[in-house]
């Protein structure tokens, strides 16, 4: 069968997922496939270490790592759906309503930047600070007032590709089973894809992995916040200049771009000084030099990720419904 049917998959799964995560989120207790990936990563990474001893067999037992987990995850997904699609469908619709749900966080991304947001109006910067840390992995005990702004604008512009345009993008092409296979590329890289000492062999084959599946969805992501800036009235044509001069100069290949396209929407400037576990590093600088990122912004890139999600929401509805007819 073409990847696009490998099961049948009603589109109409696509907006019941929506509206459950637009109402519930991401319920901390209840259960979270992304939870039960993790723990597999953990259960992997220790048994892999006890024989890995040099940094060859590190690099060699991470690929490993990344193959199991990826693996196991589609083919247990891929196959749960089988059966119920086969033998209990009302538990296959049950089923895939849960994965696609789980594996979008739009709620849960914009109280966590409302949260920081709200703190910083009613509590103080030190609170706003706190809460920040929830999200985002840099340092925060020492962000302005601006700082912890502009790093709330600049996860919640890097977090509408990672957690729900590249979902999104995958559940296009190959239903929910690849849907949870990204989700588990994505969980690899956030648990071992780090540059320092213990993961830089164990856990580079996941960060080239999670880059490579982001590729194309952290530009797709860019150009949709363009549209969307379109449509909500702020500068589209300089969200897409910026995103086209500036989107190269992060570090990473892909995160960079969102951004970008968010800093032109709203005419500030993202990056610069930021520190990480104490390491002082310089980011280039995204968008227009001197542009502070004030509250009223930072709000605004929270309606332009809701607006791009929902612009995803329906294109992806819109190429599943095209799906089941083309193949």
């Amino acid at each position: 069968m073409h990847l696009l049917n490998a099961i049948p998959f009603p589109p109409i799964i696509i907006i019941l997922a929506y509206i459950l995560d637009l109402i519930f989120g991401d319920p901390e207790k209840f259960p979270h496939p992304v939870r039960w990936i993790g723990k597999l990563i953990g259960l992997l990474e220790n048994q892999i270490r006890r024989s890995a001893d040099t940094p060859f067999k590190l690099k060699i037992g991470g690929v490993i790592l990344a193959l199991v987990t990826v693996g196991l995850t589609y083919g247990i997904v891929l196959l749960i759906l089988f059966i119920t699609y086969k033998y209990v469908l009302p538990l296959f619709f049950v089923f895939a309503s849960y994965v696609v749900w789980t594996s979008i966080s739009i709620k849960s991304l914009k109280k966590e930047a409302k949260d920081v947001i709200e703190k910083l109006k009613s509590q103080g910067l030190e609170k706003a600070r706190a809460q920040l840390s929830r999200i985002v992995g840099r340092d925060t005990k020492n962000l302005s007032r601006e700082g912890v702004l502009k790093a709330t604008v600049e996860t919640v512009s890097e977090n509408t590709s990672d957690g729900i345009i590249a979902p999104l993008f995958f559940l296009a092409l190959g239903g929910p089973a690849l849907m949870m296979a990204y989700k588990a590329i994505n969980t690899l890289d956030s648990m071992v894809g780090y540059k320092n000492e213990k993961y830089r062999d164990f856990g580079w084959f996941s960060a080239r992995l999670d880059d490579a599946a982001n590729f194309i969805p952290a530009r797709l992501t860019s150009v949709l916040i363009v549209c969307t800036s379109f449509i909500l009235g702020y500068n589209w044509m300089r969200s897409l200049k910026v995103f086209m001069r500036d989107g190269k100069k992060h570090p990473s290949p892909n995160s960079g771009r969102p951004e970008a396209a968010v800093a032109g929407a709203l005419g500030v400037a993202l990056g610069g000084t930021m520190s990480y576990g104490g390491i002082v590093c310089e980011k280039p600088l995204i968008g227009e030099a001197g542009a502070p990122v004030d509250i009223e912004q930072a709000e605004a890139s929270i309606r332009i990720m809701l607006w791009t999600a929902a612009l995803m929401i329906f294109l992806t509805f819109i190429f599943r419904i095209a799906a089941i007819f083309i193949f």
